[in-house]
């Protein structure tokens, strides 16, 4: 873990700790306009694998967040760089494809050198599984977007794209790459695209594995807030530990000016 010293940077994971089920979480835009005024940079970063970086931050503007598309950093960014332009079967939904258009990324349905796969819900289908087994089998290298096993959805806890990456590696034996959270890369991209070094930032995030396990390994310090996903028997069963735990990201500039200032 990296020692203490003034935070330069903060990484704000969006589901589970901005909102959640739909609705904005009590304080978030508070502590956004805090993290402005203080001059502090930050970025946030999603394991959201349906929707562009366009459509996150509409999302978020629409729950009165003031956030420009470029503070939006995503999985599909991380891909783009990782594919280098190979032709590439995209397994998720949404508007996310329209971030590997941009970018130039040829999306086929055969005869693809990489198989992306993100959040798909019900896209799922024994179809499009098969046909994405196939093209591994034929050689296409296996890219996860993200490998989370849950997230939270309106109703209750949804199966995310994790379970459906290991599926593809156990049928085809092999090893996929995965360039969302908990990934160093991403979270090193991240930090690059703010000029900030690892052992200067701080993650805050809902998932102790992918968010504060990730930013661990990553050289980060960290902050796990108890709204979104988090579970108290999962937190007591780990042996992953936050430099912080907090109610909600509410807490979070207290938390800063008391821990790290």
């Amino acid at each position: 873990m990296a020692e203490a010293g003034q935070i330069r940077g903060v990484l704000l994971d969006i589901d589970g700790v901005l909102y959640a089920g739909g609705r904005a979480i009590d304080g978030g835009r508070e502590t956004v306009a805090w993290l402005e005024e203080e001059g502090i940079p930050f970025r946030c970063v999603s394991n959201t694998t349906s929707r562009s970086r366009h459509s996150i931050a509409a999302r978020l503007r629409a729950l009165d967040y003031d956030i420009d598309d470029s503070l939006i950093f995503n999985p599909p960014l991380a891909a783009i760089r990782h594919l280098q332009g190979k032709k590439t079967f995209l397994l998720t939904r949404g508007d996310v494809r329209d971030d590997f258009i941009a970018a130039g990324i040829a999306l086929v349905e055969e005869g693809a050198e990489a198989v992306v796969v993100g959040d798909a819900g019900d896209g799922f289908t024994y179809e499009a599984m098969n046909r994405a087994f196939r093209m591994a089998l034929e050689g296409a290298g296996i890219v996860a977007l993200e490998k989370d096993r849950y997230w939270m959805g309106a109703d209750g806890l949804m199966l995310s794209a994790g379970p459906f990456v290991a599926a593809l590696e156990y049928a085809s034996e092999r090893e996929a790459v995965v360039v969302g959270k908990p990934s160093p890369e991403f979270f090193r991209l991240a930090l690059e695209d703010m000029g900030i070094q690892p052992s200067s930032a701080l993650m805050v995030g809902d998932d102790l594995r992918t968010d504060v396990g990730g930013a661990q390994a990553a050289g980060m310090r960290t902050a796990l807030v108890r709204t979104g996903k988090f579970r108290q028997e999962v937190f007591e069963a780990s042996l992953i530990r936050p430099d912080l735990l907090l109610p909600s990201i509410a807490s979070l500039p207290e938390a800063i000016r008391e821990t790290f200032i």
